[in-house]
């Protein structure tokens, strides 16, 4: 389907100087080594991902505005959402026992740590927003442009899980609506939910810099919250912890899928490097800082929820599990203050790649230069979070909340693995054929937070043992969900227990029929060539376009 990099003979572009440019301009001091090995190498022309340079990539909005502590607090804020509050019944449903449930715990915060590995190193040689968007754009260039609509396919039609605000609706209208002593009628609670991510889109779309501050004060509380439940000291459930444990490697798949839904968010910096300062030293830190924490968090939060909460109420509890568990420990008060401050999450970086994919040319109507706009404050994408908005809403609104929620982790899970099976391809595809591409993590630097592992591995991270474990895992995740579960009808009935894979699937699909119509089919049915040029709009921003010349 895809071809890999250039050739090292296609001959030395603005790639050269775009990189040792970024390393004199964007982190002040580091002008020696780094810069001269950058226009150096052959090889540095090869690192540009897209039409677009460095400059152009990087052009526009509010500049690099935010420091490690913004960057870090964004890790912990986008990891931490209901997913640890909602999802440990499900999990616990899907394998059956709590130690089972919490060994899936363990292998979820190792399988985010060599994911945060791959992802650090990849970010720090192409430090631009659009994560995934810009490696794949980077590794894979032929057929130009496929590997783009594919990732926009995913972005656009499965919107509502790239930012999780529809999957953090659902639990909490519930648990406020229940708490006040209320039933959850189905309208009321899809009420709710639109407008917690109406209240986020026009937080960060209006008033950016507001928007910051928020979520980094809600993901303070978010943190003391969860400290508030690690330190507990109940002690139920640890006789027997493995009693009933599923046999069925589809209940773990499923499971896993919940758990890494819960820890995304590691590579939440990843999307808006355009907006960091020092991007290459801020995401060295911020990613293994943010994961740390939070993964330390997780797994005490699971202990002191079984500890507390008896096996049967946690899994009669659905998505309410941490209410309960406030209820229990700390009184009916503390049950009802919980679901004040979990319902908001960071959704700027779902913006961002948005916003990223109109810049690289993808058609989207009313033309890319709207939604790759920084309209109207010129500082944020609100075209962007509105693209993310309208799936969420629809979702909202089509399925029934009971069913939604788990069918929603499970769908956003699977293409999300497809597309990290072809990063972590790549990645390695590059480690063969490109040894010499400059790679900025490498540990070795003392303001690196896993420079240790540096000096054990003595070589550049991601250290090699990690990425193939983080491919077998991901293969694992991609073929175990179609093996029947042990209950014969998964977690989502009465929809098919096989139903989310061949969703995923299937946006994959339509986004190979999408690049097939838009570059193929179309121009060769009226006669024409589609010629890229570049346009720069009022705020600075670059954004490729296309213009139609006719052909004979």
């Amino acid at each position: 389907m895809f071809s890999f990099l250039r050739s090292p003979q296609a001959g030395r572009s603005s790639g050269s100087a775009d990189t040792a440019e970024y390393y004199n301009e964007k982190e002040p001091g580091v002008v020696g080594e780094k810069a001269d090995t950058a226009l150096d190498s052959d090889l540095a022309s090869d690192v540009n991902a897209g039409d677009l340079t460095f400059e152009e990539a990087t052009a526009g909005g509010m500049g690099r505005h935010l420091g490690v502590f913004s960057c870090t607090l964004m890790i912990i804020g986008r990891i931490i959402g209901t997913g640890i509050f909602s999802t440990p019944s499900s999990i616990l449903g899907s394998v059956g026992s709590v130690g089972a449930s919490l060994m899936l715990w363990v292998a979820g915060l190792f399988l985010s740590f060599c994911g945060l590995f791959v992802w650090l190193e990849l970010g720090t040689m192409f430090p631009r927003s659009g994560g995934e968007k810009v490696y794949l754009e980077a590794i894979y260039r032929r057929p130009k442009y496929l590997a783009t609509v594919i990732f926009a396919a995913n972005a656009i039609i499965l919107g509502f899980s790239a930012g999780n605000c529809i999957v953090s609706a659902f639990p909490i209208p519930n648990s406020i609506l229940v708490t006040a002593g209320h039933h959850p009628e189905r309208w009321v609670v899809r009420g709710i939910a639109i407008g917690v991510i109406v209240f986020t889109t026009i937080l960060h779309g209006f008033t950016p810099r507001l928007g910051v501050y928020v979520m980094n004060g809600l993901t303070l509380i978010k943190t003391f919250i969860l400290t508030f439940i690690v330190v507990t000291d109940p002690h139920l459930n640890f006789h027997h912890a493995f009693a009933g444990s599923s046999h069925s490697s589809n209940d773990y798949a499923t499971a896993m899928f919940k758990v890494i839904f819960t820890y995304a968010g590691w590579n939440g910096v990843n999307y808006v490097l355009n907006d960091v300062k020092n991007p290459v030293r801020t995401l060295k830190i911020a990613g293994p800082l943010g994961l740390g924490i939070t993964s330390a968090l997780y797994i005490f939060a699971n202990i002191a929820y079984f500890a507390a909460v008896s096996k049967k109420d946690i899994l009669k509890s659905g998505t309410t599990v941490a209410s309960l568990f406030f209820r229990n420990v700390f009184g009916t008060q503390a049950q009802k203050a919980l679901t004040a401050f979990v319902a908001l999450r960071y959704t700027y970086h779902a913006a961002r790649v948005n916003q990223e994919l109109a810049k690289g040319g993808v058609p989207l109507p009313f033309g890319n230069r709207l939604w790759a706009s920084n309209w109207p404050t010129q500082k944020a994408p609100l075209p962007g979070l509105i693209i993310h908005l309208i799936p969420s809403v629809i979702v909202i609104i089509a399925p029934p909340p009971q069913v939604a929620y788990p069918f929603i982790l499970d769908v956003a899970g699977y293409p999300e693995q497809i597309i990290n099976l072809f990063i972590i391809l790549g990645l390695f595809y590059l480690r063969w054929a490109k040894p010499n591409l400059q790679r900025p993590f490498k540990g070795t630097s003392r303001r690196s937070c896993l420079s240790f592992i540096s000096q054990l591995t003595k070589t550049d991270i991601v250290w090699l043992p990690f990425a193939f474990f983080f491919l077998a895992v991901d293969a694992f995740l991609l073929i175990a969900p179609f093996v029947r579960p042990a209950n014969k009808v998964g977690d989502t009935p009465p929809l098919p227990y096989y139903l989310y894979c061949l969703i995923g699937i299937a946006v994959m699909v339509v986004g190979v029929l999408y690049w097939a119509v838009w570059q193929l089919v179309l121009p060769h049915v009226f006669k024409f060539r589609l010629v890229p040029r570049k346009e720069t709009l009022g705020d600075g921003t670059v954004v490729t376009v296309f213009s139609k010349e006719k052909v004979e």
